[in-house]
């Protein structure tokens, strides 16, 4: 479930306030008090055994006695009755509740009481345990907090509530406003996902903030969080750095996949930008409480102080943004207006004698340079002027370029806090953030471009598919083989022979079973030899001299793996020594040593790893992680955010490694992750990687304990399942699969041969041309919630039609459209298809599928009442009719 029956926490008619109090300091007294002091204008309940005669509100003694149903209600009794009012109010209509009580996660009975007395109503629950919810454009402050949110376009969600009062005492001194504060607690039911749903289609909402500790449900939150991104900034603080899922892990790839950098990765997939202290959380919003994206990071600056713009420059380094060079013209304005002793260039130094009328006469033109894309501007106190006057001076000089259409965003930092403090309201109300130093100042500017970079990743990223040609069929053999014998760890062997089924090099690898075979065990391998232990006791053979190298011949090797295995036994009495593995020794001189592997974290699920990798692979702690399913492109940037990507690269005489071949296994683990859900962890340490390619040396593996049919991931993969070959009832035969995100070229190809009547019909409007943006949205699809269908002539190349199936949030209504080339239309093609689509969702549980549709598209309404859908007016527009067609009902959220 997400967003049903939330809406009425922003915008609630009636409320009412289950154990609100007139007794002094108590929690139900303060509630009551906020929520009368923030002027909620519809009727306010107060329930409470106890009479309660507070103005404006209507007291009652208990839920029963309610004469109407309350669309909110704020419930602050002690735990043990929070389930018989749940229930109470679910039975009376309420659909929302918000409990402030703590001391019911901690009881597993009573929370659950509480969660079954809310299920046969669909009634949802924020919190228990939270500081509640502030809805200021509604007058709602339903919370315990000492400062009231003012009315603004930043919605905050936040799973501590001692943050949100101290973002509150924040935000209220600078002026900053909210469209909504919630405290979501311990997440009983709604959850962050929910909650990010729900503000990004608010339209009160202009950018989203979060402060989180965890997260109950991944997937849902990732699919939330990138619709959300595609509309509005969605900024993320996350508490807790400990690499706490490290501890139990066998392999390299699971020790270094840390608990925060999870996180960090999985934002940085959504679009979500990251911030890593409050202080930078207050940059952000104050940025962008006014304005919510900037397409390039030329900054222009503007100061009466050359030294606070050096400052200002030496910031830029740390951000996406880059120091504007003004044009000649621009130059040539200025010095019309500023002293000889200007520093022509920017940072643009009126000089320290300026008056409120050379920052007014720069301003403008520099704002109107086509080379400018944002403008700081700079004051340090003087006493040519009041604050105030500067203040004014620079704000009617923005305003002024606006009203000519140059709506770039401006930025002010003005040095000194009590220059600062009088600057500040004017300022605010012309939309200008101002920040207390230049480093705030160019960090606040680039948490704007990190926004806005951060949609257009998800729309604009290019993006490659690799086909990995993988023996699928020899792969789950042998992991059947594995289970079969109740193991769930591979012994090296067994692990390079899965990582050669998926098309990665590895060192030919021999077993012996004893020292005294070993002579026997290297019959075809050259040498030097190496020699390993396998034991299933033993995760990293070389910290207990369990590898040995160089070898020169057989009688070496043999002697080798007898030091060893007496060695192990006195340090390691209760190891299972299994055997020797033993090599061919690689000698690649010109090689770097690499890790690659498949990590497994609690809340995100199966994850990748890549980085340095050999024996001192932690200390050097070089890695990067990705969440499945990637594309080669991702690849390739999992491998240039890593420090050895640099070596890669080639340095003086050392040559370029094989970067290709380094991404192919990269591709190839990815591919694994989807195929073989089994894999917990699988490393490769080192993957040797050179001029001429890469190769595994050493690999391990574990299962789960138990066998999954599909893998705990917290990025739906394209269902390529639901590829078919279908024929029409003319014979015509095609082929159909889901789209994927490298088939913009075709789908671009394809809406060049749509006819302008067949696109009216598929958008509803008349346009003439499918532009990138519109294409980015069919191809790149969260595949939880959307997935395109393309339909393929025989040749497998040229699309001949397509299908798109769209769920809410819920994902128990979605809407389809489809449109065929015109020469294709008459085989049965559209109907086969559309059948196609139906079969989907019903197998993904998807109660209700919608079709709006022109009334004068006759073809698509009489194929679809043949369907078994049902035609509807649309009561917003005569010229559109709404088709549905109902499955079987099924539990909300029962498809996640």
């Amino acid at each position: 479930m997400s967003i049903r029956n939330l809406q009425p926490l922003l915008r609630p008619r009636s409320l009412a306030l289950i154990g609100a109090s007139g007794r002094p300091g108590s929690l139900g007294a303060t509630v009551l008090a906020n929520v009368r002091a923030a002027g909620f204008a519809g009727p306010i309940a107060v329930v409470n055994p106890h009479r309660v005669g507070v103005p404006g509100t209507r007291w009652v003694a208990s839920v029963a006695e309610l004469s109407t149903v309350p669309e909110l209600a704020i419930v602050m009794t002690p735990a043990a009755a929070i389930p018989g009012i749940i229930a109470e109010l679910g039975a009376l209509g309420t659909r929302c509740a918000v409990v402030l009580s703590a001391g019911i996660t901690q009881d597993s009975a009573l929370k659950q009481r509480m969660l079954d007395a809310a299920k046969p109503h669909l009634l949802r629950i924020v919190g228990p345990n939270c500081l509640g919810i502030m809805a200021p454009h509604a007058g709602l402050d339903a919370t315990f907090a000492r400062t009231t949110a003012r009315p603004g376009r930043l919605a905050l969600i936040s799973q501590s509530g001692a943050l949100v009062t101290a973002i509150l005492d924040w935000a209220d001194a600078r002026g900053i406003g909210f469209s909504g504060v919630v405290s979501v607690g311990d997440m009983a039911d709604v959850d962050v996902g929910d909650m990010v749903d729900l503000f990004a289609v608010d339209p009160q909402t202009d950018a989203i903030l979060l402060y989180l500790e965890g997260l109950t449900d991944a997937a849902k939150f990732m699919s939330a969080a990138r619709a959300a991104v595609l509309n509005k900034p969605v900024i993320a603080i996350k508490a807790g750095r400990s690499p706490a899922a490290a501890a139990a892990t066998l392999s390299h790839s699971g020790a270094l996949a840390g608990s925060y950098d999870v996180y960090r990765a999985a934002f940085d997939r959504v679009g979500i930008v990251t911030v890593d202290a409050l202080s930078e959380l207050f940059d952000a919003a104050e940025i962008l409480s006014c304005y919510r994206g900037c397409p390039r990071g030329r900054l222009a600056i503007v100061t009466n102080g050359g030294g606070a713009g050096i400052l200002a420059v030496d910031a830029l380094r740390e951000t996406r943004a880059e120091l504007a060079t003004l044009s000649a013209a621009t130059i040539a304005k200025l010095d019309t207006c500023l002293p000889p002793g200007w520093s022509h260039a920017d940072p643009v130094d009126i000089v320290g004698d300026a008056a409120p009328s050379r920052y007014r006469d720069t301003i403008g033109p520099v704002l109107r340079d086509d080379g400018v894309d944002a403008l700081l501007v700079m004051n340090c106190p003087t006493a040519m002027a009041s604050a105030e006057d500067f203040a004014q001076a620079i704000a009617e000089a923005v305003k002024g370029a606006r009203t000519e259409g140059v709506s770039k965003p401006v930025i002010g930092c003005w040095l000194g806090d009590s220059n600062r403090a009088a600057a500040r309201g004017i300022l605010s109300e012309a939309k200008i953030p101002l920040f207390a130093t230049p480093q705030e100042a160019v960090r606040g500017f680039g948490y704007l471009l990190d926004a806005t970079r951060a949609r257009s990743r998800l729309l604009d990223a290019p993006t490659r598919r690799r086909d990995i040609r993988a023996d699928f069929g020899k792969a789950r053999a042998l992991l059947t083989a594995v289970r079969r014998e109740k193991r769930t760890l591979l012994t090296e062997i067994e692990a390079k022979e899965l990582l050669a089924a998926y098309g990665i090099a590895v060192a030919p690898t021999r077993f012996a079973a004893a020292p005294e075979v070993m002579p026997d065990a290297v019959d075809g391998l050259a040498p030097p030899y190496a020699v390993k232990v396998v034991s299933p006791d033993i995760s990293h053979k070389s910290d207990v001299g369990g590898v040995a190298l160089g070898l020169p011949n057989r009688k070496a090797a043999a002697a080798a793996a007898c030091a060893m295995e007496t060695r192990i036994r006195a340090q390691m009495p209760g190891a299972r020594i299994e055997g020797f593995a033993v090599e061919t020794m690689i000698e690649r001189p010109h090689s770097h040593q690499l890790i690659a592997g498949i990590a497994t974290d609690p809340v995100f699920g199966r994850l990748l790893v890549f980085g340095a990798g050999g024996t001192a692979v932690e200390i050097l702690a070089d890695k990067v992680l990705a969440l499945p399913p990637l594309d080669d492109v991702e690849a390739h940037a999992m491998i240039a955010a890593t420090r050895i990507s640099k070596l890669l690269a080639g340095y003086r005489n050392e040559p370029r490694a094989n970067v290709e071949a380094v991404a192919a296994a990269i591709d190839a683990l990815a591919a694994m992750v989807v195929d073989l859900p089994d894999i917990t962890e699988l490393d490769i340490n080192p993957l040797l990687a050179d001029p001429a390619g890469v190769i595994a040396l050493d690999a391990r593996v574990r299962l789960g304990d138990q066998p999954l049919a599909i893998a705990p991931l917290a990025i739906r993969p394209p269902p390529m399942a639901w590829s078919a070959d279908l024929v029409t009832r003319s014979g015509f035969a095609f082929h159909v699969r889901p789209v994927r995100s490298d088939d913009e070229p075709l789908l671009a190809e394809f809406f060049t041969r749509v006819s302008p009547e067949d696109l009216r019909f598929r958008f509803l409007n008349g346009l003439g041309r499918i532009d990138h943006e519109r294409l980015a949205t069919m191809v790149r699809v969260d595949y939880r919630r959307t997935i395109s269908f393309l339909a393929f002539e025989p040749d497998g190349r040229t699309v001949i039609a397509t299908a798109m199936l769209a769920a809410d949030p819920d994902r128990t209504r979605a809407e389809v459209a489809l449109v065929t080339r015109a020469d294709m239309k008459g085989r049965g093609l559209s109907w086969n298809l559309f059948e196609h689509v139906l079969r989907y969702a019903e197998a993904e549980r998807i109660g209700l599928v919608e079709a709006l549709e022109f009334a004068d598209h006759d073809a698509a309404l009489r194929m679809e009442r043949e369907m078994g859908f049902t035609c509807h007016a649309d009561p917003d527009d005569p010229t559109l009719r709404i088709l549905r067609r109902t499955f079987e009902a099924v539990a909300p959220g029962a498809s996640a």
